[in-house]
């Protein structure tokens, strides 16, 4: 399966979507939602496939698999219940929830982007929510604080890790692919052991520049940032080693922040042959290429 930031290029132009849309609506439950789901689908049906939720007939899929239409991954749940369940079956994998509504423009946009990505990512669990279904789904909007849709909500082992509100394709593959995406060539480290292990490896004649990008698990520029890397860590390969850290992630990562003195985020550490010969604090695509270049010998101007 493709990384995330396979589908990152094709969204170069793309903008925010500007607002977020009330998440209540008027109306009865499904044949309104069932009317928004085939105007968004273009032929695909919305599954369940978790824990006592429907599952939509073969007949109505997509055949082919893979990189085929449709949007077999999105998973439609209807209760707190089915969630719980979603979240339950999930474990440590990344699942994304979009809460939704019949009645907005904004939603109906942003779902393509949410299919492509379920396509794109088979190490993310992705769900929909439409809050004006039943009553079912507007307790669960209440039990989840939705005030205003699209909102996207990220968990892991059951915890809510990251939400959004009212934003673009760019930013929601960016989200996606900061909480979920480990198969990019950025290598993630987990504790001390992980970065020393890395910087041995490239000791010597013959090791590359490890870069190494400290964050936080709920930090805004962290996740802006980040596609850059994953960018830089492929077209860069040949040079120079990129590596992550969440400093909260455990006591280990958060001694090593303290060790290092980073005392912002992002940090990106430029290690070479062992030793921490730069850093730089921030989110500056620009400024975060042109410390790359110079700390590899290259010359900016």
């Amino acid at each position: 399966m493709a990384s995330t930031a396979a589908f990152l290029s094709t969204l170069a132009g793309s903008t925010s979507l500007g607002g977020a849309t009330p998440a209540s609506g008027g109306g009865s439950g499904r044949s309104k939602t069932a009317r928004f789901l085939r105007r968004r689908r273009r032929g695909g049906a919305v599954r369940a496939a978790v824990s006592g939720t429907e599952q939509a007939p073969e007949t109505t899929k997509k055949k082919g698999g893979g990189g085929g239409g449709g949007d077999e991954r999105v998973v439609q749940v209807h209760s707190a219940e089915e969630l719980d369940g979603a979240l339950r079956a999930a474990k440590e994998r990344l699942v994304v929830v979009e809460f939704a509504a019949s009645h907005s423009v904004n939603s109906s946009r942003i779902y393509p982007c949410m299919v492509e990505l379920s396509r794109t990512c088979g190490d993310v669990d992705f769900l929909l929510v439409m809050g004006d279904e039943s009553d079912a789904t507007r307790e669960l909007c209440r039990r989840e604080g939705i005030t205003a849709v699209p909102h996207f909500t990220f968990y892991k082992g059951a915890e809510k890790v990251h939400e959004e509100e009212g934003i673009g394709p760019d930013q929601l593959a960016g989200d996606v692919l900061y909480y979920g995406d480990h198969h990019s060539a950025v290598v993630q480290l987990h504790s001390r052991a992980d970065v020393e292990s890395l910087i041995s490896d490239h000791r010597g004649e013959g090791g590359k520049l490890v870069v190494l990008d400290v964050g936080l698990k709920r930090c805004g520029p962290c996740v802006k940032v980040y596609p850059t890397v994953v960018k830089l860590s492929r077209t860069m390969a040949d040079t120079t080693v990129f590596a992550r850290m969440n400093g909260d992630e455990n006591d280990s990562c958060m001694e090593f922040l303290r060790d290092m003195d980073v005392v912002e985020v992002p940090t990106f550490l430029f290690i070479r042959d062992g030793d921490i010969v730069g850093r730089y604090v921030g989110s500056g695509r620009g400024e975060l290429i042109g410390e790359i270049l110079r700390y590899n010998g290259v010359k900016v101007t």
